[in-house]
């Protein structure tokens, strides 16, 4: 395992909506494609990150094998040799390196994190994995020295908290116990994308998509039978300008669909919004959508129904045998470091 790595993962307590896939899933994909061979590729479920926020706990394990499929459906090669699929718990130096990283990380930083404000708001209860599941997230890239984890504009305060807490462990113990994620504005770069991806609701375009809020109108699961999500993007709220255009910041309900449209047929943003924009029929652009959105579904639920379940969990246990074998010689320098093994 000498190669470049390049990590991603998605939380396993939900339905994937078309957010993720669009956002999180389909980058992976293209990057697999683009990168074959060069690099390796940790696709993992961060699965202990799955109920810092309130879940069916019932079906978190089925939830993470299905989501999965998901991956493979999307075209992930699971049979490439450098791509390992993981779950998060089935690697116990992911825990066991929190610990000492908690103990290196600072109540202050913890408690500007974005999400954690976001996620916490209107709780009468708190739970402290909330608080410091960035400590986990970096951990989850510093056992692997992973330079590449593409993650959205949401994730980017997270991934700065892993490089600072990296960095303050390897100039506290002068050596270099950990390799350094690179910075978000190269992350996004590397990954071909000006920005991250960020899918807004369809009923409060204001928001990003979200399977952890109540939005079902808003929200098109990738369940969602294909004329169920049509007739969403037919309802979506968009403005009363009275011409489309693309502007994000001002009207992000239009915007919206026109991104959608961009990424759902392989068009570059520019190339979509040329063609659409100073129209007045609001009408046309939402059945534009609604037919992309349709027959992606059609599409993605006949390949999913297709993936052999036996098949990728022989690919995820081979993966995880191989990971446990991989943490080790980081997580015993880290715990020498730090006095719990002896010198050598």
């Amino acid at each position: 395992m000498s190669k470049d790595i390049i990590l991603t993962g998605l939380r396993a307590n939900g339905t994937f909506h078309l957010g993720n896939y669009l956002g999180a899933i389909l980058p992976m994909v293209e990057l697999q494609k683009r990168y074959a061979g060069e690099y390796q590729i940790n696709m993992f479920v961060p699965d202990l990150h799955s109920f810092t926020t309130p879940i069916n706990h019932e079906d978190l394990f089925r939830n993470t094998i299905d989501n999965l499929k998901l991956y493979a459906a999307a075209g992930l090669d699971i049979h490439n040799q450098q791509t390992y699929i993981y779950r998060q718990s089935y690697i116990p130096a992911h825990s066991e390196l929190t610990w000492i990283l908690d103990c290196f990380a600072y109540f202050g930083e913890m408690s500007r994190m974005t999400q954690f404000k976001e996620k916490s708001e209107g709780q009468a209860n708190v739970s402290v994995g909330l608080f410091n599941y960035p400590v986990l997230m970096a951990a989850d890239i510093l056992l692997y020295g992973a330079k590449w984890v593409p993650v959205g504009e949401d994730q980017k305060q997270h991934l700065e908290i892993a490089r600072d807490i990296g960095q303050r462990l390897n100039n506290k113990f002068e050596q270099e116990l950990f390799v350094l994620p690179e910075p978000w504005q190269k992350q996004m770069a590397f990954a071909a994308r000006d920005n991250g991806v960020r899918i807004r609701s369809l009923s409060n375009p204001d928001k990003k998509m979200s399977k952890s809020i109540s939005d079902p109108k808003g929200t098109i699961l990738l369940t969602d039978s294909p004329d169920e999500a049509a007739k969403k993007i037919m309802s979506a709220t968009t403005d009363s300008f009275g011409k489309i255009a693309f502007d994000m910041a001002e009207r992000p309900g239009i915007s919206n669909l026109l991104q959608m449209l961009a990424l759902l047929t392989s068009r570059p943003q520019t190339e979509v919004n040329a063609e659409w924009e100073g129209q007045t029929q609001y009408g046309n652009l939402k059945k534009a959508v609604a037919e992309a959105v349709h027959a992606f579904l059609t599409d993605l639920q006949a390949r999913l129904a297709a993936v052999d379940e036996v098949d990728l969990m022989g690919k995820l246990e081979q993966s995880e045998e191989q990971m446990r074998e991989a943490t080790q010689p980081v997580l015993y320098r880290v715990q020498q470091a730090v006095g719990l093994r002896p010198q050598e």
